[in-house]
């Protein structure tokens, strides 16, 4: 990815994808949206213009929201949305099936050195990639939503990912202002859905066994752990207890 500010595609634009959108215009890149539910991306803009005005009310824009807004422009066809794009992101329904079938359409319309990033929050890129003759290019990009207050994205390679795409899209996510975290094989549901899942699961015993309620367990976290949390991991937390 040569450029400091290149064009980015957004490829379905539902909660994910506007969020998306925000995190790399409100970096200063171009971002050209397309969804293929017939006017879906024109009506995600309307989502995508009052969240950005929330971050500008917050205090977490540089910038006018008029600026950011008008890098995000909705294209009438995939091929317009990618053409020229250094980077796309893949951000449509959580299915094998979807997931290929669009992962194809891309793979049409891709330019010989653009990378592609899917936001499957546990499906593995190999599941829909295999088929595609840029699948050295392609990773899971799996964001907390949403993206642009949330800043970890996990980046997971397929067995067929070159190391180059690892490191050139850990770069772009690094520049727009995310916090890139590498694995380094698939495995089910990544990091950050595996420690949750733990944590729910034990939340539900101690509830089921009548030790504390929903509502305690749920002050356990958002008023001890969670602020402990939020500022430093398990390792580092043991480390200085």
């Amino acid at each position: 990815m040569a450029g400091p500010k290149e064009k980015i595609a957004g490829v379905g634009s539902g909660r994910v994808g506007g969020g998306w959108a925000i995190v790399f215009a409100r970096a200063g890149h171009a971002v050209s949206v397309f969804d293929a539910s017939p006017g879906a991306a024109a009506r995600a803009l309307e989502t995508i213009r009052g969240n950005v005005h929330d971050l500008a009310s917050a205090g977490l824009l540089d910038e006018p929201p008029a600026a950011v807004l008008g890098r995000i422009t909705v294209a009438d066809d995939l091929a317009t949305a990618v053409a020229g794009a250094a980077y796309v992101q893949e951000s449509v329904l959580e299915r094998v099936d979807v997931k290929r079938d669009v992962f194809a359409r891309i793979d049409e319309v891709l330019g010989p050195e653009a990378c592609v990033g899917s936001s499957s929050s546990g499906i593995p890129a190999s599941a829909y990639t295999a088929h595609v003759r840029c699948r050295e290019r392609c990773l899971v990009a799996h964001p907390i939503n949403p993206p642009y207050l949330a800043a970890v994205v996990e980046l997971v390679p397929a067995p067929w990912t070159a190391a180059t795409t690892m490191a050139r899209v850990r770069d772009l996510m690094e520049r727009v202002g995310q916090a890139p975290v590498v694995l380094t094989r698939e495995i089910e549901g990544f990091v950050l859905n595996r420690l949750q899942g733990v944590l729910l699961m034990e939340a539900w015993r101690l509830v089921e066994a009548g030790i504390a309620t929903a509502a305690a367990v749920d002050r356990t976290i958002a008023q001890g752990l969670g602020l402990r949390w939020s500022f430093m991991g398990p390792f580092e937390t043991i480390a200085l207890n």
